[in-house]
């Protein structure tokens, strides 16, 4: 039995050109708790963490929008709350399809906070996209407003906030002691609520929203877990990605990923995090992989038989 920390990508919770409802989410999870199952069925001990991009924008858009009514939340209380809507709904279509199989292991969510460092460059150059997309024209008067805009993958622009480097997990004792005693957690939702600790160790909330894969990754470490699988909607890494030159990757080691990094192989918004985590986990310790696939073929990226292997 391996330990698997899987962090699930925006596929796995919306479906691109669906309405962006309470019902059209929970229909996709259910989905992707099918996948999920099966690996756990193969006798994988899995421990979940997910992405909240689209989610905790629209979040923010209805504070902003309801603020003459009702005072509007900071994005780390956004934040939390994208965490337990998310959650709620994996919860549920995981305890629905386990109950359909048979298999009684309970599933446990826990809202989750990760330290991360004032001083962190990325609060001085916001990348990290979330809410929905807009037109250039929209972008412009969004930025009148302060936010900051940035053409996504050529599909429009969108708003980007601070994305700091994940360094402590707070609820980390709760998570493990969860784990040992087999329930299936789900944690460090949207990257975890980013806070900032004094010398006295008291926490506040900042305004930020952690990379779900690298907070994925510093989960799997402190998990001490044999593989780090991200799923997403591509079945493999590959380099030139959308041009007729493209070449798939099957497996690379630690090295020969750093090294198609620094060459610009991967985009900021969408493959380059995954691939910066993949590497910082397998580099981690000898005898860790990371695996890069689509949902669709989870189970067989963890039977060695397609995605993208990244090891030392």
């Amino acid at each position: 039995m391996s330990r698997v920390v899987v962090a699930l990508g925006g596929n796995a919770l919306q479906k691109s050109g669906a309405p962006a409802t309470a019902q059209a989410q929970l229909d996709v999870i259910r989905d992707t708790a099918k996948h999920l199952v099966d690996i756990i069925q193969d006798g994988n001990e899995v421990v979940l963490a997910h992405g909240n991009g689209p989610q905790v924008g629209r979040i923010v858009i209805q504070n902003e929008t309801a603020k003459d009514m009702t005072p509007s939340m900071p994005l780390d209380v956004c934040d939390g709350m994208s965490q337990g809507m998310i959650g709620y709904h994996i919860e549920q279509a995981l305890d629905d399809e386990l109950n359909a199989r048979e298999m009684d292991i309970p599933v446990a969510c826990l809202v989750t906070q990760v330290v991360v460092d004032q001083n962190d460059p990325a609060f001085e150059q916001p990348t990290k996209p979330i809410g929905p997309f807009y037109s250039k024209e929209e972008s412009m008067l969004l930025e009148e407003k302060g936010y900051h805009m940035v053409e996504d993958s050529g599909r429009g622009y969108r708003r980007v906030v601070p994305s700091p480097d994940p360094k402590k997990i707070i609820e980390l004792k709760s998570i493990r002691a969860l784990v040992e005693v087999g329930h299936i957690v789900i944690t460090v939702g949207g990257g975890g609520i980013p806070v900032i600790m004094d010398e006295n160790r008291h926490m506040q909330g900042v305004a930020a929203v952690i990379d779900k894969d690298l907070a994925s990754e510093r989960l799997a470490e402190d998990l001490d877990a044999e593989v780090l699988l991200i799923l997403t909607s591509v079945p493999k890494v590959s380099l030139n990605f959308g041009k007729p030159d493209q070449r798939d990757l099957d497996q690379i080691t630690v090295d020969e990923a750093n090294a198609y990094i620094e060459e610009g192989h991967f985009a900021k918004g969408s493959m380059l995090p995954k691939v910066k985590a993949a590497v910082r986990f397998a580099a981690s310790k000898k005898g860790r992989k990371a695996i890069i696939a689509s949902l669709e073929e989870a189970k067989q990226a963890l039977e060695g038989k397609v995605g993208t292997c990244i090891a030392n």
